[in-house]
């Protein structure tokens, strides 16, 4: 069984640290991530004070739980999964990042769609090209029957697969690398 700790210090600080070995900047990457998924929330429907009240009641989420990383407007991965609070006015919550419907997608292709409506359309096989979508979204894996497409981690590792036709949603915010098919 793994513990979790809240060590206030510790985890500040590796993130401060990581975020900058990563990204190169953290506040002005935090900035538009922030910015990102204040759009999102737009785009859902909610109000300018209602995007930001949610806001606010993912910072007071992850202020209380620092193991939290919010990956879409109102949805966090938490330990062990995730969490997706309500937004201002609803009674359920939803996750706002998430499509309603499959993408389009030619036949041969495997196309996604990311929680920032951002679409990718994969159609060379054999090699792991890198990707950068986030948050909930789905895909149509509309590749000739039984193509597998993998997507993987920052390591390279498989994640997971998918093998057409098929469609669905996923989260892609740990999904770093994508192989439409193997060749």
């Amino acid at each position: 069984m793994k513990l979790w700790k809240k060590t206030a210090t510790a985890v500040a600080m590796v993130g401060v640290i990581a975020g900058l070995a990563v990204t190169g900047s953290g506040p002005a990457s935090a900035e538009a991530q922030r910015a990102a998924y204040t759009r999102q929330a737009l785009g859902a429907g909610l109000t300018r004070t209602q995007a930001d009240r949610l806001q606010r009641s993912v910072d007071a989420y992850r202020a209380g739980n620092l193991d939290a990383r919010q990956v879409s407007a109102n949805k966090l991965t938490i330990p062990g999964g995730s969490l997706t609070l309500p937004a201002p006015g609803q009674k359920t919550a939803r996750d706002l990042a998430a499509a309603t419907s499959a993408p389009s997608c030619s036949s041969g292709h495997l196309c996604i769609v990311d929680g920032r409506g951002y679409r990718y359309d994969y159609y060379y096989c054999g090699e792991a090209y890198p990707f950068d979508g986030i948050g909930a979204g789905t895909f149509n894996n509309n590749q000739t029957w039984f193509t597998k497409a993998k997507f993987l981690n920052s390591n390279l590792t498989t994640r997971w697969t998918n093998t057409a036709k098929d469609t669905g949603t996923a989260d892609w915010t740990p999904v770093y690398y994508v192989i439409a098919c193997d060749g």
